[in-house]
């Protein structure tokens, strides 16, 4: 049996998952509600983890929707495959640092955690995350809460201020971020 071919002349490898699919172009998409293919390029990317790095230079895309939903699978991979991100350690801190797209912050406040940090990386990681509890969105204030006491879980020279920090949004939180401070001040407290 002859090889199937493309238009082109080029061979179409049998398998389809051995086919090309460039992780941006599943990515678009025009409505930012919604996560679009972001769960098929998980499912490539766990099958096929050296895409990653593709996955992951589409956090840096022109287009918001591509970010997001980059962000997105990205942080449902790390869940399961955290040493994904090893090699893209400082990027990922300086893009925690700048990044101001509300849908890449609660993602990106969810897998720094996930890094294997020195103490001042793990400083300066908490210290963005705390000016994520300035941001407008609840779902990123909420976020970032969770990734400080992931960091104070690793860290004691954290814990007391990431306390104090949940305490204060046990007060004056939204409703998101008390649930969230009432159940890590149990974790913490563990």
């Amino acid at each position: 049996m002859r090889p199937r071919k493309t238009k082109d002349g080029r061979p179409i490898p049998s398998n389809p998952e051995m086919r090309s699919h460039a992780i941006a172009a599943m990515l678009k998409g025009a409505d930012r509600r919604s996560i679009g293919r972001s769960g098929d390029v998980k499912k490539l990317v766990l099958r096929q983890p050296r895409r990653f790095a593709e996955l992951f230079k589409c956090l840096w895309d022109e287009d918001p929707v591509v970010r997001m939903r980059a962000a997105d699978a990205a942080e449902k991979i790390t869940v399961s495959r955290p040493e994904l991100l090893k090699s893209c350690k400082q990027e990922l801190l300086g893009l925690l640092d700048e990044a101001e797209q509300i849908e890449l912050r609660w993602h990106l406040a969810l897998m720094v955690p996930r890094l294997t940090l020195s103490g001042p990386e793990r400083y300066c990681a908490a210290a963005a995350l705390r000016r994520y509890l300035e941001d407008r969105s609840s779902i990123v204030k909420t976020f970032a809460l969770q990734g400080l006491a992931d960091l104070a879980k690793q860290d004691a020279c954290l814990r007391e201020p990431v306390r104090r920090t949940l305490e204060e949004s046990l007060r004056t939180g939204t409703a998101a971020m008390k649930a969230r401070a009432r159940k890590l001040l149990k974790e913490l407290q563990n």
